[in-house]
Formats: structure tokens, C-alpha cells, sequence
């Protein structure tokens, strides 16, 4: 009898291959395990996984370098060689778009970071930027891993020069759902929006034992760098959430409105909305008076799609607001005084919120929609001691040199240097429409009148009867509603309830707008 040695051996080769695939599923079993929830859950925070579970559409997540393990040795390393070591990375879909995204494993050496972990970072982020799609970063990490010394740090910076690589070619996100000390609170304020989870995340420097030690100041962690702080006082915090389901549902919603790179116009979408609906109801939200508040939130609500936007740093620099919206199901930023916070003036906090947001808008092609009503710049030694000066220039340099489609409206007053700052037709703006209302001018009635007629008020017999006509006589001849559209600084005055389709159909015109800036390898912005 013979044996088919060749029929012996293909069925030994077959049973070799099924008892590899099937260690090779076990071990990804056990990557995919990860460390005990257990301890996760009990600081109230989700597990590596679960995130990235509720971040990208159910079951597209594409791990790669899940098998990667450090090689470092001393201090007990060389026994501790998990999977992953303390870093999940990969790529999948956001409403069906690509984006590619790394998340802090804490449960892993504390999330920190060390040779192999940060080679898997630079991987990603490098993949990422070729790819042309967007990078979101899952943080809650202990910083460096101190065992590994120097080539931690190195990871760092390896971390800072690709941010800096990539921005303005892809969006990049930071969500903060942990610590985020010392170096590794660098990389989120290097990207393009930070969220941050109220009771979970912290961001700083130096931490509270460092404070007490140097200045003996005692303050806890959340009263040092947590979310409400960096939403309300620093201005680090973009977006603040309660919880982490809210958070990546807000970072879901904002990657839908920004475009993949740079090369590429934000993505439409399909509204119900009337492009040609009238907003009869801003007569009643905008009183007539200069001097009277009301929210601006209530006009943006009621000019684009379906009432919904986007807004950004909600409590930093209140009295301007920056946000996302559709106007006709395409995306626009919209930059708007508040005057319902300090009567929408423009200060150094404002200007700077409000210079960054125009810079992500012009480098992602976001068209801007700029909604004035602002006092002026405000007055006082803290600002001028401060800064005011130069980061006013910050939002004046912004706007001159964004290409994307510009559309101003006035809505009321706009005065002085301020009224320039706010994308004026001096400095670049397509399209400029006003409201009956508007008031442009180097300042308001009253002090143009103390000023200009200051001695013949004074010598008046009535000065208080002199400085009303002399008011009175200073707006109808320079701050009537058409004195800027006589000289061209305003193409049309508009009916408020026509503001909406005036808007669409102003960015529609302007869709294909291309602009050259001159040729330079960067420009040099006031500090």
C-alpha cells in the first residue's frame, strides 16, 4: 500500500495555518480586551475602547500597530510589556468619512508616554496628513513615562512638530478625558479645537503639588486646569461637555461641518430650510436704540438653517461670538458681536477668539459672515497696559489676509477702529450690506459732539440745550443709514427681514472666489 505523502502534507500544512489564524484571533481577543474595565468605569470615565466605539459609525474602526510592545528595560519595564503599550491607533468613518484618530489607554502604564507609544503616534499622524483626513486625539495619559527618560520627551516633540506639519492642511481635534499635564498639555493647544469633559479632564502645566511647592498656593486639581476653568477663564477649552457620550456626539457634529484637508470645500448638506425665508421677527429681536441689549444668538438662530449652529469658547470672551453654521445647506463661520455681554465691545480676549476663529476658517475654506454692532475697542489703562493694541491688530491682521468669501452686515452701530477691525471693505471684505439702522462713525453722536464742539457748548447759555442740537445735527449729517453706501464702503442697504437670502445668495455668488496672496514663506503676525 502507498502513501499520498503529498496529500499527508498539505493537510498538516492546513492544520499549521488554522492553528495559526486561530492563536493569531486569540491574541487579538486579548489586545482587544485590553485591561479590567473595572477601574475605568470606577473613575466615571469610558474605556479606550468605548470611546472609540462612540467617536467613529459602528464598526469601522480600523486598528493597526495593536501588537506593538515597548522595548525599553530597568525599573521592572522589561517584565511589564503589554499590547498596545498604552495607546490605541487607527482609522475609520465619521458619517461615512475617513478620519483617523490615537486614544490614551490609562489603564496601560497610566496612558503615559513612552518610546513605542509615541512611535505609534507619529505613525498615525503622519498617515493621517498624506491620507488628506482629519486627526482626532483621545487624551488621558499621565504624561512621559519617567522610566524611559529622555526618548519619552523626544516622543513629545516628535507629537509638537507633526501638529505644527499639519496645520491648516487636515483638522485636528483634541478631546481631554483625563489628566493632560506638563508636556502632553502642549499637543491640544497646538490643534485646531479642544474639548474637554467637565469632572474627568484636566489640563496643565505644572500641577498642584508643583504650585504649593514653588508658591505655596493651594488649589486642587479642577481648580487649577480643569474644564471649566479653560472654558470660562483661560480659553484653552473650545467646547465643555457634561459627559463623555455628549462629547464625542459634539465632535461627530463638528466634523461634519469641516472639510477633510485643506484642498477640499466643507461638505453640503441637503436643508428643508427656504433659502428665500424672510426673518420678519428681527425687527422685534434688535431694538432700533443703539444703546439697547439683546442676544445676537437670537439673530443667528433665526438667519440660518433650521435655527442650528455650532458655537465655540461659548464662555470665553462672551461679548463675540464665533460659530458654525449652514446658510442654504453650505457652511459658513460666522463672527458676531454680543451685545448682550459687555454691549459687544471689542477687548483683548475678543479679538483673540475671534482672530483664531477666522484663521481656521480661511485656512479649512470656510466663508466668513461677519455681524457687526460694537461700541468701539474698550477703554480703560488694564487694556492698554496689556496688550490691546497689539492683539486688536491679531483679528485686523486675520481678516486681511483670509482669501475665502467675506461678507459683512451691519445691524446697528460700528464705531471707530472697531468697526474696521470687523471685516470692513477697507480691508477686504467682498460684500458689505447694512440695516436701516446702522450707524458708522468714528464715534457715537455724543462724544463727536463734546469733542467737536466742545468750546461753543461751553459757551453757550444753555449748554446742555446746545450739546442736544449739536448731537442731533452730528448723526443726521454723518451718521445716517445711507452716509457709507453714498461712498461705496456699503453695497446696498437692506430690509432686515431680507438678511437671510441676501446672505445665500451673496455666498453662492462668491463659492468660486480665488484670491492670491503674495509670494512670501509666511507672514509675521503681531504677537
Amino acid at each position: 500500500m502507498t502513501v499520498d505523502t503529498a496529500c499527508t502534507e498539505d493537510t498538516a500544512h492546513t492544520e499549521t495555518h488554522v492553528a495559526k489564524v486561530t492563536e493569531l484571533l486569540l491574541l487579538k481577543e486579548e489586545v482587544a480586551r485590553g485591561p479590567s474595565a473595572e477601574a475605568q468605569h470606577a473613575r466615571g470615565k469610558l474605556t479606550v475602547r468605548e470611546r472609540l466605539e462612540l467617536l467613529f459609525d459602528r464598526g469601522t474602526f480600523r486598528e493597526i500597530e495593536g501588537l506593538r510592545r515597548h522595548r525599553a528595560t530597568g525599573f521592572g519595564l522589561e517584565d511589564r510589556r503589554p499590547f498596545t503599550d498604552g495607546v490605541v491607533t487607527g482609522w475609520g468613518r465619521v458619517h461615512g468619512r475617513e478620519v483617523f484618530a490615537y486614544a490614551h489607554d490609562f489603564g496601560i502604564f497610566g496612558g503615559s508616554l513612552g518610546e513605542a507609544h509615541a512611535a505609534k503616534i507619529h505613525k498615525l499622524m503622519d498617515l493621517a496628513e498624506s491620507a488628506g483626513a482629519p486627526l482626532v486625539s483621545l487624551n488621558d495619559g499621565a504624561g512621559a513615562r519617567i522610566q524611559e527618560g529622555v526618548t519619552a520627551l523626544a516622543g513629545y516633540g516628535g507629537i509638537f512638530r507633526r501638529n505644527v506639519r499639519a496645520s491648516g492642511v487636515i483638522p485636528q481635534i483634541s478631546i481631554v478625558l483625563g489628566p493632560c499635564a506638563g508636556g502632553a498639555a502642549y499637543s491640544p493647544a497646538l490643534t485646531d479645537f479642544v474639548f474637554m469633559v467637565r469632572g474627568i479632564a484636566q489640563m496643565y502645566v505644572t500641577g498642584p503639588d508643583v504650585v504649593r511647592a514653588v508658591t505655596g498656593e493651594e488649589i486642587t486639581h479642577e481648580g487649577l486646569g480643569g474644564a471649566d476653568v479653560h472654558a470660562a477663564v483661560s480659553g484653552v477649552a473650545t467646547v465643555v461637555c457634561d459627559n463623555e457620550h455628549e462629547c464625542f456626539e459634539e465632535v461627530r457634529y463638528l466634523l461634519s461641518l469641516l472639510p477633510s484637508n485643506n484642498r477640499e470645500l466643507p461638505p453640503g448638506a441637503a436643508t428643508a430650510d427656504p433659502p428665500d425665508r424672510r426673518n420678519d421677527v428681527l425687527l422685534d429681536l434688535v431694538p432700533a436704540q443703539p444703546n439697547q441689549s439683546y442676544d445676537m444668538r437670537a439673530v443667528i438662530g433665526e438667519i440660518v438653517d433650521d435655527g442650528d449652529f455650532f458655537e465655540l469658547h461659548e464662555r470665553w470672551a462672551t461679548n463675540i461670538i464665533c460659530a458654525f453654521a449652514r446658510l442654504g445647506g453650505e457652511v459658513a463661520g460666522i463672527i458676531a458681536n454680543q451685545p448682550a455681554s459687555q454691549a459687544g465691545v471689542l477687548d483683548i480676549h475678543a479679538s483673540e477668539k475671534a482672530a483664531r476663529f477666522v484663521q481656521t476658517c480661511d485656512a479649512f475654506s470656510i466663508p466668513l459672515v461677519t455681524l457687526v454692532d460694537v461700541p468701539g475697542f474698550l477703554p480703560g489703562t488694564g487694556q492698554e497696559h496689556d496688550g490691546i493694541i497689539r492683539h486688536g491688530a491679531k483679528l485686523l491682521y486675520a481678516y486681511c489676509n483670509a482669501t475665502v468669501p467675506r461678507v459683512q452686515v451691519i445691524l446697528r452701530k460700528a464705531y471707530g477702529g472697531a468697526y474696521i477691525v470687523m471685516d470692513s471693505r477697507s480691508i477686504g471684505c467682498d460684500l458689505s450690506f447694512a440695516w436701516p439702522t446702522n450707524e458708522i462713525a468714528v464715534m457715537g453722536a455724543e462724544g463727536a459732539a463734546n469733542i467737536v464742539f466742545r468750546r461753543e457748548i461751553a459757551a453757550a447759555p444753555d449748554p446742555e440745550a446746545a450739546r442736544a442740537q449739536r448731537i442731533k445735527e452730528y448723526r443726521q449729517e454723518l451718521m445716517h443709514p445711507y452716509y457709507a453706501a453714498e461712498r461705496g464702503l456699503v453695497d446696498d442697504v437692506i430690509d432686515p427681514a431680507d438678511t437671510r437670502a441676501i446672505l445665500i445668495d451673496a455666498l453662492a455668488t462668491l463659492r468660486a472666489k480665488h484670491a492670491a496672496l503674495p509670494s512670501r514663506k509666511h507672514g509675521n503676525p503681531p504677537a
